[in-house]
Order: structure tokens, then C-alpha cells, then sequence
């Protein structure tokens, strides 16, 4: 099984065939064994439904925690209110995040959690990221900026953050650059930290927006980690 490490030393175009219509139909393939993945079945109380987006000409992938109930019932990414934040801070309209030849969206679960009793949906499951997103990330060699969305995401990709809060981790947001860029999750509950940090707003967005529009604007065959 892959570990959360595996994602650092895996060269996608060697990973790929080099003849695109056998790649096509390989990622094809990928994403169809993902669509019907049941490993954390037992444990989904709506049952499994993965959603997954994105194409291998990709320029920006985002990687958040886990499908809420409302893109589970409608199977569309960030199609809720945290979408609505996440596309004010990129300053990017839902045509164009919505285009999965520009924008991939992996969650670290695929498929909507549960809630707790109290309220509150559950963590994502653990068994997901480590089965697939080591094999989705060998098909999105043109990725040019990783945004990370919220503890789960940061916390896996960058397990040296552990010790660290998460407001810790994005106050550090340029030490990862450029190829990640931290963000908290864009949920109701990040209001209060919002007003809290004001810098954020000041200026961590700014260099999102500039980042996100550079690899976006970026000819499919340059698009690399933007140097601003």
C-alpha cells in the first residue's frame, strides 16, 4: 500500500506511458476502479460515493478534507458555501473552477464522512488518500500549485506541521511555497478565525490570487511552481 510519503519521489511521466491514448485510457481506468471503490464502505453511513475532479492537463490542484453533505448529494466539489469562500479567495469564477483541464480537487477522503452526534462532520477516513492519491498524481504532471485546505490536507503533505497549530502552519504559509500554499478550510467555522487574523485577508490572499492566475494563465507545456 502506498504511505503519505510516496508522493515525493513518484516522477508521473515515467509512471505514465508516454503514448497519450493509452495514458488517456489509463487514467480512464483510474478513475473508474476510484468511482467504485468500497474499502471504507462498512464505515459511511450514506454509503460510498467518491468524488474526485480534475484531468491530466490540470494547472492547480486543491486538496481539502472530505465531501460535505450537500457535494455528496449533488457528487460536485466545494458546490456549498465553503466553495463560494474558496472561489472569493482565488478571485476565480465557478466556469473556471469548474474546468477540470485547468482545476483538480482531491479530497483526502473521496466519499462524505458521517456527522457527530453533537454536529460537526466526522475527520475524513484514513484509508483513502494513502490508496489514491500517489496514482491520481502520477496523471497531473502540469500541476503547478498545490493549494492545501485545512489540518487534514497540510497535516499529511506536511507531516513536519504536526507540532505545530494550524494557524501556526499559515502564518509559515511562504516556507512552502512554491510548490504548496496553506490555507485554513474555507467552512462557516473559519469565520471567527477570519476576524481574528486580519492578515490573512492582507496578505496571504493577494499572493494566492497572483500564484493561482499565474499557473492558470500558464501554457499548458511551461506550467510549473510560479515564481512571483
Amino acid at each position: 500500500m502506498l504511505t503519505h510519503h510516496s508522493h515525493r519521489t513518484l516522477h508521473p511521466r515515467a509512471a505514465r506511458g508516454s503514448n497519450a491514448e493509452t495514458d488517456e485510457a489509463a487514467f480512464s481506468r483510474l478513475v473508474a476502479e476510484i468511482r467504485a471503490c468500497t474499502i471504507c464502505a462498512p464505515h459511511l453511513p450514506l454509503g460510498p460515493r467518491p468524488i474526485v475532479r480534475g484531468r491530466p492537463p490540470a494547472r492547480l490542484l486543491i486538496i481539502s478534507q472530505a465531501p460535505g453533505r450537500q457535494v455528496h448529494d449533488t457528487r460536485l466539489s466545494f458546490n456549498d458555501r465553503s466553495g463560494d469562500r474558496l472561489r472569493a479567495w482565488l478571485a476565480i469564477d465557478r466556469e473556471t473552477f469548474y474546468d477540470e483541464a485547468r482545476v483538480a480537487i482531491l479530497g483526502m477522503a473521496f466519499c462524505y464522512p458521517g456527522r457527530y452526534d453533537k454536529g460537526g462532520d466526522l475527520p475524513p477516513r484514513p484509508e483513502c488518500a494513502p490508496r489514491w492519491h500517489a496514482p491520481l498524481r502520477a496523471f497531473l504532471p502540469a500541476i503547478g500549485l498545490t493549494l492545501l485546505v485545512g489540518s487534514y490536507a497540510i497535516n499529511y503533505y506536511l507531516p513536519g506541521t504536526r507540532t505545530r497549530s494550524m494557524t501556526e502552519a499559515i502564518t509559515c504559509w511562504r516556507e512552502f511555497l512554491p510548490e504548496f500554499f496553506v490555507l485554513p478550510h474555507p467552512s462557516w467555522r473559519s469565520t471567527l478565525w477570519l476576524r481574528e487574523h486580519p492578515w490573512f485577508e492582507s496578505e496571504v490572499l493577494p499572493e494566492l490570487r497572483a500564484r493561482a492566475a499565474a499557473v492558470l494563465s500558464a501554457p499548458l507545456a511551461s506550467a510549473s511552481p510560479a515564481a512571483i
